[in-house]
């Protein structure tokens, strides 16, 4: 993998990239202190961080408030001044993950000129930020099961989101719903993360583009149109028109 693109600017925002205890965050007493929204800002980046790192290690079921705190550097007291429970912090630190991955996503969609390049280009930034950032892998992928009906409940929303990437693929024949379709592509993804990343594979993560390239295009284009699409760039063409996914909720 890429050492340069891991210490990229968009790696170090995904919660868990960092240390809680990171020096270069700490916070100095006396009167030069600084600003009580900057210092409530930075304790919250710290207990986002110590929570990612924290669960990834132990499981969501067994990481405790006190755990968190330890690896944030931050006290209990402060804790829950910002969040009103362990679920609370999990389900802020899983939604300002997913939505960097989707932004850097979007962003590389739209830097192509076809939909099947776009494609492409976004499934491969997806990767390699979570290639980058497995304790965020972990924690956002797998542990988000342990979190119980309001996990499921962020993971199907976040799950939706996806849809705008896929907002113009071509009609399918027989009266197939395109909506399921997506669905389904979506989860059939989805499912193949949840397998490298749980058999601690995560850094391999990348390996999977060609396979879920050709995976996401098929369905629409047919096995060996999407093949071919995928090896040549065809800017001109009505079934790979770009579509620009401005509607995953940024």
């Amino acid at each position: 993998m890429d050492r340069n693109y891991r210490r990229s600017a968009d790696v170090v925002l995904l919660p868990g990239a960092r240390t809680g205890r990171d020096p270069a965050r700490s916070i100095k007493p006396g009167p030069r202190r600084q600003p009580a929204g900057v210092v409530a800002a930075t304790q919250r980046e710290r207990l986002l961080d110590g929570l990612v790192q924290t669960v990834a290690e132990r499981g969501y079921q067994h990481a405790t408030v006190s755990d968190i705190c330890r690896a944030a550097g931050v006290t209990r007291p402060v804790f829950y001044e910002l969040f009103s429970g362990k679920e609370d912090a999990f389900l802020a630190a899983h939604r300002y993950g997913t939505g960097v991955v989707l932004r850097r996503m979007a962003a590389a969609f739209a830097a192509e000129s076809d939909w099947c390049h776009g494609i492409r280009q976004s499934l491969g930034a997806m990767l390699q930020l979570l290639a980058g950032t497995p304790a965020f892998a972990t924690m956002a992928v797998i542990e988000i099961e342990g979190v119980g009906p309001a996990g499921r409940r962020e993971r199907d929303q976040l799950l939706t989101r996806f849809r705008a990437f896929f907002a113009e693929v071509p009609q399918l024949p027989g009266g197939v719903a395109v909506q399921e379709m997506v669905d389904a592509v979506v989860g059939g993804v989805y499912s193949a993360l949840h397998r490298r990343i749980d058999s601690g594979r995560t850094e391999q993560l990348p390996e999977l583009l060609p396979v879920l390239s050709l995976f996401c295009l098929a369905p629409f284009l047919g096995p060996a149109e999407a093949a071919a699409r995928l090896g040549s760039r065809v800017r001109e063409d009505p079934s790979c028109t770009r579509i620009d996914p401005a509607n995953t909720g940024q």
